[in-house]
């Protein structure tokens, strides 16, 4: 009976605490979430570059996109950021050859139990405060300091490569997105255009139809068409709209009457200056070298670990003679050069010596695959711009033949020579070459900004020269010294320098597929 009510008590609580539960999960699920809060700010820099801009004005032309994204594109913001982070990693490396000074205080209490005798016990309690100072100054590390100071560098470099290929990719996206606008808003307008031309079409052939003069099944195939049309028509405009959200997305304002796109994109004249450029200012390979210079730093400071470190340490304490009270206080200082000789490590340095310079290895090989990576683009981006160009011309050809054929077939028709699945079959071929053309040319506008990207030269400085320019080196400038102390930084830098090889020269490339300059040497043309 005792455990039926025990049961029956266990119950009930597991139900009440269930239905506790529920309220609250209902509760949870009801409860408003607080809104998004809005405070739109521009970095510091902005405020000069778009000063008398309304920022919530519409776009109307390509340089005016592209000033907007270059000062407000959260991504390009955020990589300048992570940049400006990465900045304060030289003067963090640099204060390791300055002294180092700490201070410990303590207030304490102890309590000892101690058995002097059989059974017979002493008791110490109480308290006590003790102050340390404790002092360090590096001399020589054999390398070790210098070795961090070259990595951070490298890492620097690493940073600024990242940017300029965060820049290129944001002005790319904002040329896509400025070009794909105008290309669906004129497609969308051929689109009306070919159901205006279908809809004209079938009145035509409804007053035929009533007279005879053709059948129920042309008329059909003429509404067909048009319904067809409409359809096209929507499909048009659910693109634009996808483009104008990309527009908003990328460019941070709504596209107004966008003037066709008028910048000079400086490209070269062959694929073999296109990779002269590759070579020489690719983010992509120039970011690949500072990653080897970088592990080259780790293969520097490995070695140094065999090398002596001489520092200078001291400290001093106040505190008391025992742990137990405060009245009696002691004084004490210490100073020593201490040397450290590494002896013995039964190959542990050797190991990590190997690792490092095999690690530097691979890094230096990945330089190599970025050459290719990046000719590899630069030649894609250059065989797509030649087809587009050259087949502009083709599509203008197509364009204003396929309207003659059309305004022909009209004529045909009402002669009784053309039947009506003639002249719908030319109105489709119209619709078809005119929307061809438009996107060919902004296909051939985006080809030539890729080719001009994966040349290093996509940034928006060079694209838009009247843009107040983002400068890296202000902030390195603004941190470079913060970690120095005077003279001494300077002393103990060039002495660590003298055990460490120049870290910051570029190594050469030993991929032989580098020497491979031309398409035509690739090939085996003439």
């Amino acid at each position: 009976m005792r455990l039926q009510i025990m049961r029956a008590a266990l119950l009930g609580g597991v139900a009440m605490l269930a239905q506790i539960a529920g309220v609250h999960s209902q509760q949870a699920q009801a409860a408003p979430r607080p809104p998004l809060e809005y405070r739109p700010a521009l970095p510091l820099e902005a405020n000069g570059a778009l000063a008398g801009r309304d920022m919530a004005a519409p776009v109307a032309t390509l340089e005016d996109a592209i000033a907007l994204a270059y000062w407000t594109n959260p991504s390009l913001l955020a990589q300048r950021s992570t940049l400006r982070a990465a900045d304060t990693l030289y003067p963090e490396a640099r204060s390791a050859y300055g002294p180092q000074l700490n201070l410990q205080a303590s207030h304490a209490y102890a309590y000892d139990r101690t058995e002097t005798q059989d059974d017979v016990w002493r008791r110490d309690k109480g308290f006590s405060s003790t102050a340390d100072l404790i002092f360090s100054q590096n001399l020589f590390s054999s390398g070790r300091k210098a070795a961090a100071e070259g990595a951070a560098l490298a890492e620097i470099e690493v940073g600024r490569n990242q940017l300029r290929l965060r820049e290129a990719q944001v002005m790319l996206d904002v040329i896509a997105a400025y070009v794909a606008v105008i290309r669906d808003r004129e497609i969308v307008g051929i689109a009306n255009e070919n159901l205006a031309l279908l809809d004209r079409q079938y009145d035509s052939s409804a007053k035929r139809f009533k007279v005879r003069e053709i059948t129920s099944t042309d008329l059909q195939q003429v509404r067909t068409r048009v319904e067809f049309g409409r359809a096209q028509l929507l499909s048009a405009k659910g693109q634009l709209g996808a483009s104008e959200s990309r527009f908003v997305q990328h460019i941070g304002a709504l596209p107004g009457n966008l003037a066709e796109p008028s910048l000079p994109l400086s490209g070269v004249a062959s694929l073999d200056q296109a990779y002269a450029l590759v070579d020489g200012n690719s983010p992509l390979v120039q970011a690949a070298m500072a990653r080897e210079k970088i592990s080259r730093a780790n293969v520097a400071s490995a070695r140094a670990e065999r090398g002596p470190d001489l520092s200078w340490q001291g400290s001093g304490s106040y505190g008391t003679v025992t742990p137990y009270q405060n009245r009696l206080r002691a004084t004490e200082i210490r100073s020593a050069l201490v040397l450290t000789v590494p002896i013995i490590d039964s190959g542990a340095r050797r190991a990590r010596i190997e690792r490092a310079r095999q690690g530097n290895d691979a890094d230096w090989r990945l330089v190599d695959m970025a050459l290719r990576d990046a000719r590899q683009s630069a030649a894609s981006a250059w065989d797509g711009y030649q087809a587009g160009r050259l087949s502009l011309a083709h599509y203008r050809q197509a364009t204003e033949a396929a309207e003659q054929a059309y305004e022909g077939a009209l004529a045909q028709e009402k002669a009784g020579m053309r039947t009506t699945l003639d002249v719908l079959d030319l109105a489709r071929d119209l619709l078809t070459v005119r929307t061809s053309y438009v996107s060919a040319r902004a296909n051939e506008y985006v080809a030539k900004s890729n080719l001009i990207s994966a040349m290093g030269n996509l940034e928006g400085p060079l694209l838009v020269p009247a843009i107040r320019s983002y400068d890296p080196q202000g902030n390195f400038q603004r941190q470079d010294g913060r970690g120095d102390v005077p003279a001494l930084t300077y002393v103990l830098s060039g002495l660590d320098d003298i055990f460490v090889t120049d870290m910051q020269y570029n190594r050469p490339i030993r991929d032989s597929a580098g020497l491979t300059m031309s398409r035509q040497q690739l090939l085996g043309q003439d």
